[in-house]
């Protein structure tokens, strides 16, 4: 019995040793090679298969609206093979529908647009969910993504400026308002520069869907079209131009180029 008891101990201490050389010891070069392939065959097997499976993502994208433009930063974190939580920052700017831009009438003048009360421009924070509607199929395939998003908008109106003859800049609701409504007497905008001492904010709130079409041909990177609608809401009507009524609610659709990295 007590041979059994010395042999089994001494198994045990040998298989002990032998998993500490195993596990403790440093990889070799060619091994570090042969793990790193490894990875690397793994990775491209998931670009063929066109799975999109990654913990977190980074993206930023343009976007081109029905009335006006924008750009957003998104962070993703996943929870699952098909949901994502995102994260999202987002700058746009909404025009009025009725704008239409003139010419200065001194050669160097920038354009203006006639009536225009303010500048208003959006930032916005918001969360949203993302959802895997089908997988790329393959490397050269397309996932397509459905998203949506809602948050806090941040209005921001910043006062639209033209230069009358006398080379003065005068705005809606100033002394000098007669000029800004007086043709002959605009020679140009005041420039973009122009105004933004005296921003307001309107708080509101938004929400967004969207559809994403990724056609990245890797999996580590981002490159999408997104298509979508949105809808804005604020606490006060947001006056735009002279001679249409302000309005508190903005609908739109875009079109957005995205790109990014995933890991």
């Amino acid at each position: 019995m007590k041979k059994i008891i010395l042999i089994t101990i001494a198994a045990l201490i040998s298989f002990y040793s032998f998993a500490q050389d195993s596990t403790g010891k440093k990889l070799t070069k060619k091994e570090r090679r042969s793990d790193e392939q490894k990875r690397r065959n793994a990775l491209l097997k998931q670009n063929e298969e066109g799975v999109l499976s990654f913990a977190k993502h980074t993206a930023g994208g343009v976007q081109l609206r029905t009335n006006g433009y924008g750009a957003f930063l998104e962070l993703g974190r996943s929870r699952s093979a098909r949901w994502t939580n995102l994260y999202v920052l987002e700058i746009t700017e909404i025009k009025h529908r009725k704008e239409e831009k003139s010419s200065g009438q001194a050669f160097f003048s920038n354009s203006f647009v006639f009536g225009k009360i303010n500048n208003f421009y959006q930032a916005k924070l918001g969360f949203g969910q993302q959802y895997v509607f089908g997988q790329k199929g393959n490397k050269n395939g397309v996932a397509v993504l459905g998203i949506v998003q809602g948050g806090l908008s941040l209005g921001l109106l910043k006062p639209y400026y033209v230069k009358e003859r006398s080379g003065a800049d005068v705005k809606y609701d100033s002394k000098d308002s007669l000029q800004f409504l007086s043709p002959s007497e605009i020679t140009g905008g005041s420039g973009f520069t122009k105004g933004w001492n005296e921003l307001k904010v309107k708080p509101g709130a938004y929400v967004k869907a969207a559809l994403r079409f990724d056609f990245g041909r890797y999996n580590e990177s981002i490159q999408a079209l997104e298509i979508g609608i949105s809808l804005d809401y604020y606490a006060s009507k947001i006056p735009q131009l002279v001679y249409s009524a302000p309005s508190s609610m903005f609908f739109q659709g875009h079109v957005a180029f995205v790109f990014g990295k995933r890991k």
